[in-house]
């Protein structure tokens, strides 16, 4: 199975560059499944259910997020009526929507989605590790091939969980700091990791947000308003290669266009 992930797609300028490329990524991949990290996709804070529909026209098949799903209150029924918009597993449970897809590919083979959230330099949420075997545990038997979006702020904690899940998932790919690592690599059982994926979205800025903005909260302390930059916009995300009959890596590399 082929599968094509992009980033954290920041802004109108992240949904720019995925609509340019997207067909094309897909055309060249071959790509069974295509996943999209959407929590930035509105004006850099969240997505609106509009956003996530023209994701899904366009040809994504999953969502996941992180902690700025909840910065749009028009997604709260959204996330319950539509399962294949994800939020980290690891929110408690009584909060809207899930953090687990699993859908058929084009492949016409079955492949399951987890989303989970760090908890190191980020908002509290439930121990992604025991909530990752809680949710592994109730998949069934006959998928093999899962994908884990970790979405999260520190380095140690993203390579933890793939070390962790190493042999029992098929990626653990990490999302949230919107900066690329250089790591990609296929773990000893067979688990494909890259630390951090990267963002879709405007690199003339600091990390999607109008550098100005940034500098000035830097230089006087003082909270403000942040937007989203819109130049130089750059899709970075990554390609794998899953055996199907056991969900074990082939291959994976990193993906980059602008």
């Amino acid at each position: 199975m082929k599968i094509l992930f992009i980033g954290d797609t920041v802004g109108k300028a992240g949904r720019a560059i995925v609509r340019q490329y997207l067909e094309s990524l897909q055309l060249e991949y071959e790509a069974d499944l295509t996943i999209l990290n959407c929590e930035n996709a509105a004006a850099g804070f969240g997505i609106t259910p509009k956003i996530a529909d023209e994701f899904f026209d366009w040809g994504i098949d999953v969502l996941t997020s992180g902690n700025h799903i909840w910065d749009k209150k028009e997604i709260m029924p959204y996330l319950d009526k539509n399962p294949r918009l994800l939020r980290p597993a690891n929110y408690p449970g009584d909060n809207p929507g899930t953090g687990v897809a699993v859908l058929k590919t084009k492949s016409g083979e079955e492949a399951a989605v987890l989303n989970l959230q760090g908890r190191v330099f980020m908002p509290p949420t439930d121990d992604p590790f025991r909530v990752a075997d809680k949710e592994l545990a109730k998949l069934p038997k006959h998928i093999k091939v899962i994908f884990v979006d970790m979405h999260g702020e520190a380095t140690s904690e993203k390579v933890a969980m793939g070390w962790y899940l190493d042999g029992r998932v098929s990626a653990v790919i990490g999302t949230h700091t919107h900066v690329p690592t250089a790591d990609e690599t296929i773990l000893p059982k067979g688990t494909a990791f890259l630390t951090d994926v990267g963002m879709a979205g405007p690199f003339h800025s600091v990390i999607g947000v109008v550098k100005e903005d940034v500098i000035r909260r830097f230089l006087t302390s003082i909270p403000s308003k942040f937007e989203s930059a819109s130049q130089d916009a750059r899709l970075n995300g990554a390609f794998l290669e899953i055996d199907s009959q056991t969900g074990k890596a082939r291959h994976i590399e990193r993906v980059h266009r602008r």
